[in-house]
């Protein structure tokens, strides 16, 4: 990773924007960052850390303090870093959270989020890459293959972390050489070795669990047997267990079979008796019913002959059932025709002295209607009549039509004669509205005619204002300017002064100053001789004197500077006055208002001129055309009133003709409707004492026919007279009903004599004669010890399914738990193997030393650190120490493999890297530094390290170990690797040339290149 040029803006003591070339410092391979105690040399690499990783390193973390506090409030803070890593460049920038001025913001600032932008120069051009914080930290770091901790302890070591890595814990240094040398494949696989063995472990593991869930099977499934557990073999011995299991469950399925044939032949027997008494039981119960039924019979024998002839006597009256009925109905159907006719006959007097119809044809009496002839000549003649009535109907409906179309035509000759009224009065207002416009036009036109002067002076008048607004601050500025430039001015002075008087003073002790800066072995300024045999003596008082004089001439300089500015700030202020007061700017304030006012007055009166009479003339326009559409609905109005008036004379002469004509048609009704109505009622009464009349006629006819019929056909059937058959007749449901019992009696009778005639019945009588009644308590019995033997037939039966369904179990699990242990032998075998391996890779098992396969990766790494470390180490300690990688074994149990001694050459001892001294300490932390870099940039695919910072501890050294340290810096330059040094060492300055130098300032620090400095 090589850092190529970074941009700093108003971060951390740098209140403007600083540009560092880093290719310029790194032509050289060795410079130094110098510059006075607080100026900012760390804040170079804070800035380059936090472009990379968006934080500090340390305790320097806090983000609020990023931001510069000598910027100016708005000055955004930002870092921008390019460098290239691994054959790719980027370039990225990053601003910290800051407060930025705002007045609409709560307390006059708003809060600007963090923003980094990263970019990858691809082709000659910049590709944006991300704009996310997160995103862009990600692939830096993965470009880097290191995060912030760890660039901070390899690539730049911090105030006070230079031994941190030298006394860093076997952990830390597994983790910091692991992202270092990109050995996550070794660790990627133990974990593979681990997740190996553990599925191995698992397999084997689900083979035990069912094996024993086998061998628990089988002695679940001869626990129901109940065998002798006590002569039960150990279960470890898993054969001879199962074949245990296997003779007792055949034994105990042997015996339980022979019981239940014995059981089963013991329920036959029982069985058997409980039926054989069931019968019989079943026997004498049928005997005692029929006898019953028998006696029940021969008790309603009489009853039965007193049925058969009362239904025999309805039998033979039944066959004149018809002829009895017919007259019985004909008399009834006479009796209601009489009655019928006598209430149509009252009917029809009452309506022939009231209906007028009725009167004029019967002349005013009932006895020639009653007779059927005149009744059916009256019907005839009333039916005609009502025919042509309604004939006559329409001639109603087209009349009602005639009157109320004559209502229609004069109410619409009223709504014309009204409209052409409202219609001459419009036209009257339309044509006094149009007389109006037209003298109200002329003023309108001569007003609108100066809208446009009006208004150009108006917006003349209104930029006057403007004009003299800006002249009074233009004014004001400039008086401003005039003071500032005043006080300026004065303050130069002053500090000219200030110089002159310290330069002369300085000037005056020129000696002392020129012999503080002489050392051993340089030559003299003046006289040119390395030798200084007799200094002018040194006072403190002459180096105060020229610290005072140069910063005496730097605030002069910063003064003139600023009075320069302010000089050009005065004589723009000077010029925008005279230029506002050419443009009129001089004029007083408020008559440059009333003027506008005015002008503005002017202007709208003008424009609202301008704007009544475009309407004026669009309402002529429109009332124009206005009146010409009255005008012709006015002669239109006119022209369909005189229609209208000889329409309704036409109508009215319809109306009345047809009036006459109906009239004779109603005689005396108010419409044809309701004399077809009264000739209804009348033509109804007629047609209902004529069909009385001839209903009556026809009932008689047929009871003179029903009544011969029954004459004649008594005698047939052996009745004397018509009464006394009707008295033995039935209903026909009495008739049903005591056909149905006598049926009944005589079915019964048969089964009964059927029943006995059986030999079921016979047998129960011998047997109730021999043998007696069969008692309940005996049957009871029997049934009790039948249900007994038939529960213990199938106890035994299922037991003894239960047992040959164990034994087949048994054999079916012996044969699988063989097959099984044969299966898992290989598991078993690999699973062993597998976790010996992955033991051991992961420092556990026969690994004595607890060296994980990671770690021992890393270890020969280290290894090779601590050699090309010791290269560095002996040239920076005078050939005294050296690095040497140690593999013994860590105390109570800890992992070991990636521990470091430092070898006194002198004493021939090894020792711990924390008994070095402070100065010991640096040369070994930074000749192991520089070691891992070279190591790392070695390993193929690992991270190249081209650039270092060492940031202080050369204070530690004394002479000859900085001589020794610098020389093995200056051997970097070689390799192309390029170091920073941050030190205000004096013998530093002296022997590095290339510096970026930190200028400390009050209104924040400044930065620039010496490629040739000068101490």
């Amino acid at each position: 990773m090589r850092i190529h040029r970074l941009e700093i803006s108003a971060f951390g003591p740098f209140a403007g924007t600083e540009h560092i070339d880093f290719d310029r410092l790194s032509a050289h391979g060795l410079f130094l960052l110098n510059g006075p105690t607080g100026a900012g040399k760390t804040s170079v690499l804070d800035a380059i850390c936090f472009a990379l990783y968006g934080s500090v390193p340390g305790a320097r973390q806090d983000g609020k303090r990023l931001r510069s506090d000598h910027a100016d409030a708005a000055a955004e803070p930002r870092v921008t870093c390019e460098f290239s890593a691994r054959g790719r460049h980027f370039e990225v920038s990053r601003s910290p959270a800051w407060d930025k001025p705002s007045a609409r913001g709560k307390n006059g600032f708003t809060v600007q989020q963090a923003n980094t932008l990263l970019r990858e120069r691809v082709g000659g051009e910049w590709i944006e890459k991300s704009g996310r914080n997160d995103e862009a930290g990600a692939e830096i770091t993965d470009v880097l293959g290191m995060n912030r901790d760890q660039f901070t302890r390899v690539v730049m070591l911090p105030q006070g972390d230079f031994a941190a890595f030298l006394r860093s814990k076997a952990s830390d240094r597994l983790e910091l050489l692991q992202s270092l040398f990109g050995t996550q494949r070794f660790e990627a696989v133990e974990q593979e070795l681990a997740r190996k063995a553990k599925a191995a472990g698992t397999e084997v593991a689900g083979l035990n669990g069912k094996l024993e869930l086998l061998l628990a099977q089988a002695g679940a499934e001869t626990a129901a047997l109940e065998l002798r557990t006590a002569d039960a073999p150990d279960r470890a011995d898993a054969d001879a267990f199962l074949a245990w299991l296997e003779s007792g469950a055949a034994s105990a399925a042997a015996e339980r079979r022979a019981a239940a044939a014995e059981a089963e032949r013991l329920q036959a027997e029982n069985t058997a008796q409980l039926d054989a008494a069931t019968a019989r039981a079943a026997r004498q119960g049928k005997l005692a019913a029929a006898e019953c039924r028998r006696a029940a019979a021969g008790a309603a024998a009489p009853e039965l002959l007193v049925q058969v002839e009362k239904l025999g006597l309805h039998r033979k009256a039944e066959v004149l059932g018809g002829q009895l009925q017919a007259v019985e109905s004909a008399e009834a159907a006479t009796e209601l025709a009489t009655a019928a006719l006598a209430r149509a006959t009252e009917e029809l007097r009452t309506a022939a002295g009231t209906d007028p119809e009725l009167t004029a044809l019967g002349g005013g009496s009932t006895g020639g209607l009653i007779d059927g002839a005149a009744l059916r000549t009256t019907l005839t003649g009333l039916r005609s009549v009502r025919a042509v009535l309604e004939e006559r109907l329409p001639d109603e409906a087209r009349l009602a039509g005639l009157n109320t179309r004559s209502l229609q035509l004069r109410a619409a000759l009223e709504k014309f004669e009204a409209g052409h009224r409202t219609g001459a009065l419009a036209l009257a207002a339309l044509r006094a509205e149009s007389d109006a416009l037209l003298a109200g036009l002329r003023p309108l036109e001569e007003l609108a005619a100066e809208l446009q002067l009006r208004s150009k002076e108006a917006a003349a008048a209104d930029e006057l204002v403007v004009m003299v607004g800006r002249h009074a601050a233009a004014v004001a500025a400039c008086g401003a300017a005039t003071e500032r430039h005043r006080h300026a001015r004065d303050e130069y002075q002053d500090r000219r002064q200030r110089w002159l008087d310290l330069r002369e003073e300085r000037l005056s002790n020129a000696a002392a100053e020129l012999a503080a800066q002489l050392l051993p072995g340089i030559p003299c300024a003046v006289c040119g001789s390395a030798e200084h045999p007799a200094p002018a003596a040194a006072a403190a008082s002459a180096l105060a004197v020229a610290e005072a004089e140069q910063a005496a001439q730097e605030a002069c300089e910063a003064a003139d500077t600023t009075l320069a500015t302010l000089e050009r700030d005065l004589a723009d202020a000077q010029q925008d006055v005279a230029v506002l007061a050419a443009q009129g700017g001089n004029t007083p304030p408020e008559e440059a208002r009333l003027d506008a006012a005015l002008a503005t007055e002017r202007a709208a009166e003008a424009s609202l001129a301008a704007q009544e009479l475009a309407a004026s003339r669009n309402r002529q326009a429109e009332l124009a055309g206005e009146i010409i559409a009255a005008e012709q609905d006015q002669a239109a109005a006119a022209s369909a009133a005189a229609r209208n008036q000889t329409t309704i004379t036409e109508v009215v002469e319809q109306a009345q003709a047809l009036e006459l004509a109906l009239a004779k048609l109603r005689a005396g009704h108010p419409g044809l409707a309701e004399r077809i109505a009264a000739l209804q009622g009348t033509t109804a009464v007629l047609e209902q004492a004529d069909a009385a009349r001839t209903r009556l006629e026809q009932a008689e006819a047929r009871t003179v026919d029903a009544r011969g019929q029954l004459e004649q056909a008594l005698p047939a059937a052996g009745f004397a007279a018509a009464a006394e058959a009707r008295a033995v007749i039935l209903a026909a449901p009495d008739a049903t009903g005591l056909e149905t019992a006598i049926r009944t009696a005589q079915d019964e009778a048969a089964r009964i004599e059927e029943l006995f005639a059986g030999d079921e019945l016979a047998l129960a009588a011998r047997e109730l004669e021999n043998e007696g009644p069969l008692q309940d308590e005996e049957l009871d019995q029997l049934r009790t010890g039948a249900a007994a033997a038939e529960l213990a037939a199938r106890q035994a039966v299922l037991a003894s399914g239960l047992a040959e369904k164990s034994v087949r179990t048994l054999e079916r699990i012996a044969a699988g738990y063989a097959g099984l242990a044969v299966a898992g032998r290989e598991p078993r075998e690999r699973a062993a193997l597998l976790n010996a391996v992955a033991d051991a890779a992961r420092g556990g098992g026969d690994n004595t030393y607890r060296m994980s396969l990671n770690s021992y990766v890393l270890a020969a790494r280290l290894e090779q650190v601590a050699v090309a470390a010791s290269e560095r180490l002996i040239g920076m300690s005078d050939g005294r120490y050296t690095l040497q990688h140690t593999d013994a074994k860590a105390a109570r149990g800890a992992k070991s493999g990636l521990g470091l001694e430092v070898v006194d050459q002198w004493t021939g001892q090894r020792r711990d890297t924390a008994t070095l001294s402070g100065g010991e300490s640096f040369m070994a932390s930074l000749a192991l530094a520089l070691g891992l870099a070279d190591v790392v940039q070695e390993e193929s695919g690992g991270v190249d390290i081209e650039t270092l910072f060492v940031d202080e501890g050369f204070g530690s050294l004394d002479e000859q170990a900085l001589e020794q340290v610098m020389d093995a810096l200056e051997g970097l330059r070689d390799g192309g690797r390029v170091v920073g040094l941050v030190s205000h060492v004096a013998e530093m300055k002296q022997r590095i040339s290339t510096q970026l130098q930190v200028v400390k300032q009050r209104n924040g620090s400044t930065l620039h290149i010496s490629d040739d400095a000068t101490p």
